[in-house]
């Protein structure tokens, strides 16, 4: 049984994700997780093809092309409501959900033109990345991976190996135990992003644990 809010809402009512032109890339992550959770991902990502003269289709034919319909109209209606009205206006013409898809991606990352002087500048960023004193590693690696998704976002399939590697050089000395142990023992070209940073985490609080444990008085 769902269960209700104070006002008497359905709390299992997921709502559709909203841009208002602020963090495109965080926008974009949950609103394809959200049409995925829906159904309608595929719909969205490959489109599908519209038949010239749908009178010469049999009853089963006609019945799916109709789903498919109903799918990326569904799909289309969502991503409208994802948006302000000032992205609306920038999709209203839009047929299709791929079309609506596209063109907030060509409106926000810009022609091709633009898009590969912002890809040479988030190169050139994950490229100068340290990790500074003060961050914990988690606040490190949120930072990293941020920069990395962008990346990717742009089309450049940057590898899980190549941000491990990253990570392990740019950390800093506090670290340099765990990044010796990693090298020696581990093979980087199948170690997950995810492991490394569940070492770093382990090792941050076991320091904690020491640092903060009561010292003996001399006598």
């Amino acid at each position: 049984m769902a269960s209700k809010t104070n006002d008497g809402a359905d709390s299992s009512v997921v709502l559709t994700p909203f841009f208002d032109g602020n963090d495109f890339e965080y926008w974009k992550i949950r609103m394809r997780t959200y049409l995925k959770a829906e159904g309608l991902w595929t719909i969205v990502a490959n489109g599908y093809e519209e038949p010239e003269d749908d009178g010469e289709l049999s009853v089963a034919e006609m019945k799916n092309l109709e789903a498919k319909r109903r799918q990326e109209a569904k799909a289309l209606s969502k991503i409208q409501m994802g948006v302000s009205r000032a992205f609306f206006a920038k999709i209203a013409t839009c047929e299709t959900a791929k079309q609506a898809w596209e063109s907030l991606e060509a409106e926000v990352y810009g022609d091709e033109k633009v898009r590969t002087i912002n890809l040479q500048t988030l190169r050139r960023e994950f490229h100068n990345l340290k990790m500074i004193e003060s961050e914990k590693i988690d606040e490190y690696c949120t930072r990293v991976m941020n920069i990395v998704n962008e990346i990717r976002n742009h089309g450049d399939d940057i590898s899980d190996q190549q941000v491990v590697e990253k990570i392990l050089i740019s950390v800093t000395e506090k670290y340099e135990y765990i990044v010796s142990i990693t090298e020696e023992t581990k093979d980087l070209s199948k170690l997950s992003i995810k492991e490394l940073v569940g070492s770093f985490r382990a090792h941050e609080k076991q320091r904690f644990f020491h640092e903060n444990q009561p010292k003996e008085t001399a006598f």
